[in-house]
């Protein structure tokens, strides 16, 4: 079989997949109407692509195996669309030959009972992160303080990339000549234990493609250890905020931690209902 067959077979395989997993979402589902015409029982084409944020043609030509570009964010967002587990998000992206970007690994699953400690923390901002500041769970207090944080749809959940990505980053987090460096030297330490990962390795070499700053910080070896330290933001509607940033380790989940966000003054307490969406 030739290389082009081989190539033509896998992204034929890719659409049916791509079909099987969008027949077994119901529109109810993700908040969509049965419609009075609808004969299948699962998502249609076009609303997998509404949902995902993507073009309906170019969707249509990912499920028909078409030789298309599939960007590793886009495909992000068609697996979250779809619900893909780990195995699943894998298995898409080998199918379209993608590395994905950003996938915890399955020992990376937050415990049912670590999800229980995020929301009994509301109102206090909380997330789970592993080494690399990717954002494996997050509770609502956290998900709204960010809410208006990215400029660009948040492909990425990881709070490094968000930092060093987004445009506004500096305008909002008015420390960040602090907080990036110390994050950047929190991943080279951690790095230590997982030189020739390939998931690390790629990682790395995405975050260094999009980002000169990271670059230069990543090149300077520097390492640090975990530390409570001040967080000084400004909220687009709560306004200056001093945050005091806690980590605590999970037990349960060796390499994960929890990030605590608690205010560092009253003036600060008196505003962090101002970060609610519904305030």
């Amino acid at each position: 079989m030739t290389q082009t067959q081989v190539h033509a077979n896998r992204r034929e395989e890719l659409g049916q997949f791509l079909k099987a997993c969008r027949a077994r979402i119901g529109p109810a589902e993700v908040g969509l109407p049965p419609g009075p015409r609808r004969r299948l029982s699962g998502l249609r084409r076009e609303e997998v692509a509404l949902l995902a944020g993507v073009g309906v043609t170019w969707y249509t030509w990912l499920e028909q195996g078409r030789p298309i570009n599939a960007s590793s964010q886009v495909l992000d967002a068609v697996a979250r669309t779809l619900r893909l587990d780990h195995p699943e998000r894998e298995h898409l992206y080998r199918l379209a030959e993608l590395t994905p970007s950003r996938l915890p690994s399955a020992a990376e699953v937050v415990p049912d009972a670590v999800r229980e400690v995020l929301r009994a923390l509301d109102p206090l901002p909380a997330t789970v992160v592993n080494g690399r500041f990717d954002v494996l769970e997050s509770n609502a207090a956290q998900e709204e303080m960010f809410w208006e944080w990215h400029s660009m749809p948040c492909l990425h959940k990881n709070l490094l990339w968000c930092c060093v990505t987004e445009p506004n980053a500096r305008r909002f987090l008015l420390n960040y000549d602090e907080e990036v460096p110390h994050m950047v030297a929190r991943m080279r330490a951690e790095y230590g234990r997982h030189v020739g990962d390939p998931t690390w390795e790629e990682d790395i070499r995405r975050l260094s493609a999009l980002s000169p700053e990271f670059v230069e910080l990543w090149a300077r070896h520097e390492v640090a250890e975990p530390r409570a330290r001040l967080r000084r933001m400004d909220h687009p509607r709560a306004g200056r905020l001093n945050l005091r940033l806690t980590e605590l380790a999970v037990s349960e989940a060796p390499g994960l931690r929890i990030q605590v966000s608690t205010p560092d003054d009253a003036a600060t307490w008196a505003l962090l209902p101002s970060t609610r969406r519904s305030s």
